[in-house]
């Protein structure tokens, strides 16, 4: 197995707590760094695993792990590590997985898991959509789809999303989980491939040309997969479909960095809403 063979890559630095006496990471962490990764394959599938797992009536555990050492890392070390899925059977499912230091493997091995009833955990099928989504993801196809609506056709799921970041995970007034201009704003969702809403902006007129990006949330259990990227480029998209020439949006200081990547510039000082600074940004369609 080489690097190149995963497209699932989880990258960390060595901690002082994983080393050993001989001065190289104890052996048992690289299991931990293995199952750290699957953390990071289910966000790159865009599968919140709690609530996937609900939604497919079970659970995954596991039936064998093994490691195999070919070098050892060191303290402070950058690694990546590779996870891919090499196998499915009718419940079970292998993944293969190994760890680099650059393009050197150090460790390699596998982990399969048993798909089973979580009350009685007895093995059961593997659902076919649960497999469509690994297979569709390890031939390279994109792991969501956008959808454009209005409000009264996507309120129920996109509020429900806009409560989980903005209320319960933020502590930000319940007023922006829903207001007045839902009802003329045009909705972008982004769907997972079990249809899951996942992430969801929305475009509202502001007239002259200009259009202003708002209402951006992301599922925290998917966040670092680039879907707040992906969804950007989809808002981006929808304003250039119908004739907007400005896009505009007020960004959270801390998130400045990332609009900026993204070919967004900053339009002013920094502004007080909802007692916490925002950036005024904006950029061309």
């Amino acid at each position: 197995m080489k690097r190149s063979d995963f497209r699932c890559l989880d990258r960390l630095r060595v901690r002082w707590a994983e080393v050993d006496l001989q001065k190289i990471v104890f052996n048992g962490h690289y299991l931990m760094y293995f199952d750290t990764a699957v953390a990071s394959y289910w966000r790159a599938l865009a599968l919140p695993y709690h609530d996937a797992m609900a939604l497919l009536g079970g659970d995954l555990y596991v039936r064998k792990a093994t490691l195999e050492y070919e070098g050892s890392a060191h303290y402070d070390e950058q690694l990546a590590v590779g996870v891919r899925c090499a196998r499915i059977g009718n419940s079970s499912m292998r993944f293969a997985a190994a760890v680099f230091r650059g393009e050197q493997r150090l460790v390699h091995g596998e982990l399969v898991y048993v798909f089973a009833d979580p009350a009685t955990q007895t093995s059961q099928p593997l659902p076919p959509a649960l497999r469509a989504v690994l297979e569709g993801y390890e031939a390279g196809q994109a792991m969501v789809a956008v959808q454009a609506g209005r409000w009264d056709a996507l309120a129920t799921e996109v509020r429900a999303l806009r409560e989980a970041a903005f209320v319960a995970e933020q502590g930000l007034p319940a007023t922006l989980v829903e207001d007045a201009a839902d009802a003329q704003a045009l909705q972008l969702v982004l769907r997972n491939r079990l249809g899951m809403v996942v992430a969801c902006g929305r475009l509202l007129e502001a007239g002259q040309g200009v259009a202003r990006v708002g209402r951006i949330a992301t599922l925290a259990a998917v966040r670092g997969a680039g879907l707040g990227q992906a969804l950007l480029d989809a808002l981006v998209a929808a304003a250039a479909a119908r004739g907007d020439r400005e896009l505009r949006l007020t960004a959270l200081a801390g998130a400045a960095s990332f609009y900026e990547r993204a070919g967004w510039r900053r339009l002013g000082a920094e502004v007080f809403e909802d007692g916490r600074p925002h950036v005024p940004m904006g950029r061309a369609v």
